[in-house]
């Protein structure tokens, strides 16, 4: 907002007072909009306008449209149609509309038994603000019940964090790039708000040129309103030269003395979990943290958004899930455990915090394992053409009935996930749609862009090497996130670590010992529980159904899940070659078996040892030790001694491979009425553990309980 008097100067004089009105009900009486702000207000009061805004956290974005709103409301217009990514940012939406005098509403997952009251009061013309996310607008219900009443009548639509419309861009979706369809469906001559925090220019001309007025378009050109990115409040800092265990010691020993509350950004679900689970057996109630990832339920993550709203977290340890949307002005620190792949969506993180408050520390702890995790998201959104073809085949033999992704991975032989992001892409370019009851093929022909692909592969890995760039501190840190978003404006900020050639007081100082050795033994302490999997997967394997209980096994353990930092060298040295596993782990085993003891359906009375990745001499060592200590027989499950990687198999040819390469003949005279403790090297899927149990089931085991060394991420 800015100084009276500016709002006059781009809109009439009743469109002036409109935007008055809401601006002084939203933020004060002695509020107005500011020149840019109002030049985009003015631009959205004409029928077909396309405004692109490319503007810090902070800046004010959302306020224009919901001025906007207020003036083609007051002119007769439709509702409208807001597109968002998260529930969060909805929640915070429909509050902030209306105390600009706006009725909005959001049709989600987490409001279910509402949808029928709001659809009502859309239809009547009673809700002037409708929020969605952009995959409610690929559902095909959501299209019949609700998009084609806004069919000639909306009046705004607005599209929410559009550098995710970008396949240039860090969050690239592709259900947002069907909002030009549903434009073009519903009124094209409807005028079109974008706003983005972080857009380099590649991203905004991609952008620009998808809401039709970009380079090589027709018509008007899109309006960019792009401003300087520099945030003042933010002081950047690198902590480097920490092991992943060291970094989650640091945040345990330095978060008491960071100032304010604030977010704890983790690469992966399970790091989340594992870093709050320490920092609360560590400090206990008094540091209260807790997890945030996309895995919790819709009302979870509302409690605890509110929670760190109202200062009764000092932080949430977080995945990306909270990012776009989450406002907190006088949120104090973001601190990242492991740099995220994009210099871009850095920034975008960061700049959640300081909105409101002189100063916010963004702290960096990088490590040199996060480099594999940038490779992987690199490529992860990149199709694969024999994948694709796969898919489409399934899709023509369909003869136009639709199929579900669970029936298309079965008969494809393509993962699931990769399925449902493939149908997708291919629903942007017409190749196929999705309709109630399952996806089907257009008969639109489908050509790889290799060129395209590959052009986007390069900028994310070129992005990676400015994160290089950044973590080893070659210049200032705020000047190349700047550089990054290609901001004129980008100079020398004069207070991040580089510039000022040390770190703050409170951030100084490594990870003490004690607590690094505190961490480990919470964290090697855990328990990762394995749970059966319920049914198998069909296609290859055969028909899809339940997995009988005489079948399944009992619940298991996992002794490390995922990348855990307090086992990573471990792993690493475990799995380099095949060889007796070193004695952390076999004291882990037995410590896990200890643990365990109390809820064994039965006392295990036989060790089998399976290797899924290759490592014979690692899980038969393993299963030796146990035999001993446990005073337990010894068998083996025939196998593969050297199967090969099947990660990108899809479910139901892993789980086939299994069962046509296990034999439990041999075994069957010592495990025949027995419990059965089934030692596994590794696997991310678990198939080998489901089949091998079922497996041994068969041959007569009374009870199997699966011991898995390494669950893969």
């Amino acid at each position: 907002m800015g100084p009276p008097g500016t709002t006059a100067t781009a809109l009439s004089d009743a469109r002036a007072a409109v935007a008055d009105r809401v601006v002084a009900a939203m933020a004060g009486p002695d509020a107005r909009l500011r020149e840019d702000q109002a030049t985009a207000v003015a631009a959205l009061s004409e029928d077909a306008a396309r405004v692109l805004l490319v503007q810090a956290t902070g800046w004010g974005k959302s306020a224009v449209y919901w001025v906007a709103t207020a003036i083609r409301r007051a002119e007769g217009a439709g509702p409208t149609l807001v597109v968002s990514p998260l529930l969060s940012l909805m929640r915070d939406q429909v509050a902030a509309a209306a105390r600009a005098g706006l009725r909005a509403a959001t049709l989600n997952s987490s409001n279910i038994e509402e949808w029928s009251s709001i659809e009502g009061a859309l239809r009547s013309g009673e809700l002037d603000v409708l929020l969605v996310s952009p995959e409610r607008l690929a559902n095909p219900g959501f299209g019949r019940r609700v998009l084609d009443g806004l069919t000639g009548r909306l009046g705004l639509l607005v599209i929410d964090e559009a550098h995710a419309v970008s396949d240039w861009g860090h969050d690239f979706r592709p259900d947002y790039r069907r909002v030009s369809d549903v434009l073009q469906r519903l009124n094209p001559s409807t005028p079109v708000l974008a706003t983005t925090a972080t857009a380099n220019q590649r991203v905004t001309d991609d952008v620009a040129e998808q809401l039709g007025g970009g380079p090589g378009a027709g018509g008007d050109p899109t309006l960019v309103l792009r401003g300087r990115l520099a945030r003042a409040s933010l002081e950047l800092s690198v902590v480097d030269r920490l092991s992943p265990l060291e970094r989650y010691a640091w945040v345990v020993d330095h978060l008491p003395r960071l100032a304010g509350s604030g977010i704890v950004y983790a690469l992966t679900v399970a790091d989340a979990e594992r870093l709050a689970a320490a920092i609360r057996d560590v400090h206990g109630d008094r540091v209260p943290v807790a997890a945030y990832t996309g895995q919790l339920d819709a009302s979870t993550r509302h409690d605890l958004e509110d929670a760190l709203l109202d200062n009764r977290l000092k932080a949430l340890v977080a995945t990306s899930a909270l990012g776009m949307g989450y406002d907190k002005p006088d949120l104090g620190f973001v601190v990242h455990v492991g740099a995220p792949p994009s210099p871009v969506s850095y920034y975008q993180q960061v700049g959640r915090a300081g909105r409101a408050i002189e100063h916010a520390h963004a702290v960096l702890l990088p490590s040199d394992a996060d480099s594999g995790v940038w490779e992987y998201f690199a490529t992860a959104t990149i199709p694969v053409p024999e994948q694709v073809r796969a898919v489409l085949d399934v899709l023509d033999r369909s003869s136009g009935e639709p199929m579900s992704v669970v029936a298309v991975e079965a008969q494809s032989g393509v993962r699931r996930g990769r399925v449902e992001l493939m149908l997708k892409q291919l629903a942007v370019d017409g190749v196929v749609e999705r309709v109630e009851g399952g996806w089907v093929g257009s008969g639109r022909e489908w050509v790889y862009p290799a060129e395209h692909y590959d052009g986007v592969v390069a900028v994310r890995r070129r992005e990676a090497e400015i994160m290089r760039a950044y973590v080893r501190g070659e210049r200032c840190l705020m000047e190349l996130l700047q550089e990054s978003l290609d901001d004129p404006a980008a100079a020398p900020c004069g207070r991040c670590s580089v510039c000022r050639g040390e770190l703050p007081a409170e951030l100084e100082g490594t990870a003490s010992p004690e607590t690094v050795r505190t961490v480990t033994a919470l964290l090697r302490g855990q328990v990762h529980l394995l749970e059966a999997r319920k049914m198998w997967p069909g296609g290859a394997f055969g028909s899809r159904a339940r997995i009988p209980a005489e079948e399944s096994h009992a619940t298991g353990r996992t002794l490390v899940f995922a990348d855990a930092p307090e086992w990573r060298e471990t792993v690493a040295a475990m799995f380099a070659r095949d060889a007796p596993a070193p004695d952390d782990v076999l004291q882990g085993c037995v410590r896990l078996l200890s643990q365990w003891r109390g809820s064994w359906p039965a006392r295990p009375e036989v060790v089998v040892d399976l290797t899924a990745t290759g490592s014979p001499v690692l899980t038969g060592s393993v299963a030796d030790y146990l035999a001993a200590v446990g005073r337990l027989e010894r068998a083996s499950l025939a196998g593969p001694a050297t199967p090969p990687d099947l990660r990108e198999l899809s479910s139901s040819d892993e789980a086939a491979f299994w069962r046509d390469h296990l034999d439990a003949t041999p075994t069957a005279a010592a495990v025949t009425g027995r419990a059965v403790l089934l030692v596994v090297d590794a696997t991310s899927s678990l198939w080998p553990v489901t089949v091998a149990s079922a497996t041994l089931r068969r041959a007569g085991a009374s009870v199997v309980l699966p011991l898995l060394l390494h669950r893969r991420p």
